[in-house]
């Protein structure tokens, strides 16, 4: 199985259950390792055989931007079924991080695999 990844795409976003977390926007940080199979893109050299690691940024940039989330559990997801319904992903890993969320800590989370391998 290959395995296409995005690392650390920032994305500022409404979430928290508290009052004040509802009112500003938070940054949140996506970890992504996708199946795809990479043979025929890089036999070709053709885009239209690869995972199109851009567009899938764009669509999480947009949809998790624009949505409002109380947890990450529901977040992650969210962000799961988009990435595997609209870009034919059967398997994946990702991890949902909420910078700075927790005094004394650089971040804290939360890691789903969904689909099969």
């Amino acid at each position: 199985m290959d395995i296409v990844f995005i690392n650390d795409l920032r994305i500022e976003t409404i979430i928290g259950i508290y009052d004040w977390e509802r009112e500003v926007r938070q940054t949140v940080s996506l970890d992504l390792e996708m199946a795809h199979d990479i043979r025929q893109a890089a036999a070709t050299d053709d885009i239209q055989y690869a995972l199109n690691y851009k567009a899938v940024a764009k669509r999480l940039i947009s949809f998790v931007g624009d949505a409002q989330f109380l947890l990450v559990e529901r977040m992650a997801e969210e962000v799961a079924r988009v990435v595997m319904e609209e870009f034919n992903v059967p398997w994946l890993r990702l991890t949902v991080s909420k910078p700075g969320a927790l005094r004394g800590s650089r971040d804290v989370g939360i890691r789903i695999e969904r689909g099969v391998r």
